[in-house]
């Protein structure tokens, strides 16, 4: 049974047929339907810490509904901007096969204009696991408008665990109760983000978020990192936490008492419940790392005989500042190359570590001043936005010179493109001389985190990475004044976003871009991508800026 069907109420104006056999010539194909979303985007007066603030809902929830869908379905989600501001949706490691024109990014997507509305369509091939969507433009995010993506496996394929009780969404993020326009102002006047007024579980300030469970039960957690820029810590009192999947990719499995979550991070976990409760609650706790002061969002696990909400002390964490802890962590966790995810292979099938690298960027983050103002920059580069969307430029053939994010003798700002080609091998390290952890993401891909370590990289370093079973995901973290490596096969041919998770440092230039083209054609001096490859233009796409008349 898939999930939407068990949790049919999660929904929110879902129709269509389902349809799970396809025929195609004299074979069916298993595993596809059309699964139709209408979300309606506004604003709402809530106070999740106790102030009023004015959030952004979908549907009038706040998280947003539950996207669920399985590997091959066809996706369409309808988007009503309410708000008074344009407005775009991205879809949080979710990889948009052939199609970054559903991606949902400044230079991918004109925006939904106030009082219009546009219509995502796109195809989750090869991809399960635990995701998110949220907002991407004009710092929208920190106003909400989040929700959780539950992609499944298809029945033929088993999950390799007992399959759950049920599953929960545990969206977990740090909440500023600021209005959004003003911490914005606040970033394009130079003044950084303040430290955050405390963590939201499920968009739930303490001892609210509530989740039930039935003694003996195992319950899959999907838990999200949702917020601006704070990593955090979960645990929950009582119950360890077996690690399962990362951002649709199976694990070894391993017991764990905490986990360490950054910006933009995804993990699933199962929990086992306790036989007999004895009249107890237990906490769920998401504590802030890294920062000056600690904040904690607390959730309750509550058992049909609880009497009340949980007594005594929160369950300890690791300390604030133990770097070495969470490093430790991340390097404990391998690829399960005996499961199968999306198709029926181990995903250890795939050999990364033999496959030649065709290009190595070596990406440094920064905070520098340009005219006058703080940016912040890869390799001395801020990020300098269009006034019209890269894939339309290139589609129009309007395009602008670009500059690929090499090291700039001055700080600067360009529109940083990194053009590669189908089936490139990129070995990129990311160079963090900060003292603030980063999160990075890539648009389109999974990668392979094969290492990380403190000070500066050399090639040195290569000798130590992890060839064989390294975690595959879209999302990773490079601590301070050290270094994360990652392995990644360009084989989806789009124009696709590489930024900083963290929301302040993405606002102000901290990303650029990877254009992916077709195989190279000497003869007509031109890159060949067929329609097999990439998704032509959407019929219903809006055109903005110079395209606008096109």
């Amino acid at each position: 049974m898939r999930e939407e069907d068990k949790f049919s109420g999660s929904l929110v104006s879902m129709v269509g047929k389902y349809s799970r056999f396809r025929f195609l010539g004299d074979a069916f194909v298993v595993g596809w339907s059309q699964l139709f979303y209408d979300w309606t985007v506004s604003y709402s007066q809530l106070a999740p810490l106790g102030v009023d603030k004015q959030v952004i809902v979908i549907n009038g929830m706040f998280p947003g509904p539950v996207l669920y869908a399985s590997t091959n379905d066809v996706v369409n989600v309808s988007i009503h901007n309410n708000l008074r501001e344009p407005f775009l949706m991205t879809w949080n490691g979710v990889q948009m096969r052939k199609d970054s024109w559903q991606d949902g990014v400044q230079e991918t997507n004109c925006p939904i204009l106030p009082g219009q509305n546009w219509t995502y369509s796109f195809q989750l091939k090869d991809q399960i696991g635990s995701f998110f969507y949220f907002p991407s433009l004009l710092l929208h995010k920190a106003a909400g408008g989040y929700g959780a993506i539950h992609l499944n496996n298809l029945p033929i394929i088993p999950i390799p665990f007992p399959q759950p009780y049920k599953d929960y969404a545990v969206l977990i993020g740090d909440w500023f109760n600021a209005d959004y326009r003003d911490l914005r102002a606040s970033l394009e006047n130079g003044v950084f983000l303040p430290h955050p007024d405390g963590i939201l579980i499920n968009g739930l300030g303490p001892n609210q978020a509530r989740f039930e469970f039935e003694p003996s039960a195992t319950y899959r957690l999907r838990i999200s990192n949702v917020g601006l820029k704070t990593s955090l810590n979960f645990r929950i009192e009582g119950h360890p936490m077996l690690l399962v999947e990362t951002e649709g990719s199976y694990l070894i499995q391993q017991y764990y008492d905490s986990l360490d979550i950054h910006v933009g991070q995804s993990y699933s976990v199962l929990v086992t419940a306790k036989n007999q409760a004895n009249g107890k609650s237990y906490y769920m706790v998401a504590s802030s790392r890294f920062t000056i002061l600690e904040h904690s969002g607390i959730g309750v696990i509550h058992y049909p005989d609880s009497a009340g909400d949980p007594v005594g002390p929160l369950p300890l964490g690791p300390g604030l500042s133990k770097y070495n802890f969470s490093i430790e962590q991340a390097r404990s966790m391998r690829w399960d190359l005996i499961a199968s995810a999306a198709r029926p292979n181990p995903q250890g099938s795939y050999h990364y570590g033999t496959i030649p690298i065709t290009r190595t960027l070596i990406l440094e983050n920064n905070v520098m001043v340009i005219g006058s103002k703080r940016r912040f920059t890869i390799n001395g580069i801020s990020f300098m936005h269009s006034d019209t969307p890269l894939k339309l430029l290139d589609y129009f053939q309007l395009n602008e010179e670009s500059k690929y994010a090499a090291a700039a003798a001055l700080p600067s700002s360009a529109t940083s493109i990194v053009d590669a080609f189908y089936r490139d091998f990129f070995h990129i390290v990311f160079q963090n001389p900060l003292l603030e952890v980063q999160s990075w993401h890539i648009d389109g891909y999974n990668f392979f985190v094969v290492g990380m370590g403190w000070g500066l990289w050399d090639e040195s370093k290569k000798a130590g990475y992890n060839i064989v079973d390294a975690v595959s995901r879209s999302t990773v973290q490079v601590y301070p004044l050290s270094w994360t490596a990652i392995l990644m096969e360009l084989d989806n041919i789009g124009t696709w976003n590489l930024r900083s998770q963290n929301a302040e440092n993405w606002y102000l230039g901290q990303e650029l871009y990877i254009r992916v083209k077709g195989v190279w054609n000497w003869f007509d001096e031109q890159s060949d991508i067929s329609a097999r490859d990439e998704a032509p233009i959407p019929d219903n796409v809006i055109k903005c800026g110079r395209a606008a008349d096109l």
